[in-house]
């Protein structure tokens, strides 16, 4: 699962925080959660109810929304048409038009929905949605049965979560064949976050001066240190887009998070010509300068 963040308004420094959104990658019997192989029992979802499947907004994609909850779900899923055509505005800008053309998203009212659709995830007490691959192969650049499954309760997000959220996932959802299974978080979390969530006055108040790049070790701690995770790793990622442009951000990603990717600073240097020190000072310059810390 590529986690991504939680929204809660409370938390200093952070997206508007219901929910918690996390990419989870089945492959075979195994789930891929944040690096981890949880082992589990191969098991079926459930074909989607034919009058439940209906065609939404997308540009020439070809959407199907799936209502689990009827008309307890149906809210969610038309708000997502509301959305879609401007998260995939949002994704083909950053990554291009080259990903799948088919979306699926699943709406869910019961836990137990959730589990069937995204088998492997934990706690979901504060996860909105999560994006999952029944298989994904690298080498021929695809990935199959793909969908983005919303978790109950999803419905009550602002719109701006919902906005955030969605936008999110489906970059995910356009990068999973492109991304290795153990990808670093700090690359995935923080351009997926970058691609989504808009950076504008008052959407973020000043905090302490960055002491180290992002890493994975971060996204190992609870909440709210998790949250703080995923804001470093969304505002490493506009500096390189600030200060190298967004092409070199795209291409930092494949660099770092693709399927042969490298480690953090030899990716850093090929693509940015950036020792992690100059990455740093770099960054702790442009956050006093944006008043950020």
């Amino acid at each position: 699962m590529d986690p991504v963040a939680t929204e809660p308004a409370s938390t200093p420094n952070c997206r508007p925080r219901w929910p918690v959104v996390a990419l989870a990658v089945l492959l075979g019997a195994q789930l891929v959660l944040a690096g981890l192989f949880v082992a589990r029992q191969p098991q079926t979802v459930l074909p989607p109810p034919p009058a439940a499947a209906a065609p939404a907004p997308g540009g020439q994609r070809e959407v199907t929304l799936v209502s689990l909850g009827g008309v307890a779900t149906d809210p969610l899923l038309r708000r997502v048409t509301t959305e879609l055509d401007g998260a995939v505005d949002a994704v083909e800008s950053f990554w291009g038009p080259e990903w799948p053309h088919e979306i699926v998203i699943v709406a869910t009212d019961t836990e137990e929905e959730f589990r069937a659709q995204a088998t492997g995830v934990g706690d979901t007490s504060h996860i909105a949605a999560v994006t999952v691959a029944d298989s994904v192969n690298p080498q021929e650049n695809s990935a199959n049965g793909q969908r983005i499954v919303f978790a109950p309760g999803a419905v009550a997000m602002s719109p701006e979560a919902l906005r955030v959220v969605l936008t999110h996932e489906l970059f995910h959802y356009a990068t999973r064949a492109a991304t290795a299974a153990d990808a670093p978080r700090w690359i995935t979390e923080g351009v997926a976050d970058y691609v989504a969530r808009p950076m504008y006055p008052g959407s973020i108040t000043r905090g302490p001066l960055p002491t180290a790049l992002p890493s994975d070790r971060d996204f190992a701690a609870p909440e709210p240190d998790l949250s703080l995770a995923y804001d470093r790793a969304w505002l490493f990622a506009r500096y390189i887009a600030d200060r190298y442009g967004v092409p070199a951000l795209r291409a930092l990603y494949v660099r770092a998070a693709g399927p042969h990717h490298t480690d953090a600073e030899t990716a850093l240097w090929e693509v940015l010509r950036a020792r992690p020190a100059d990455a740093l000072q770099g960054w702790q310059e442009w956050c006093v300068r944006n008043g950020l810390a």
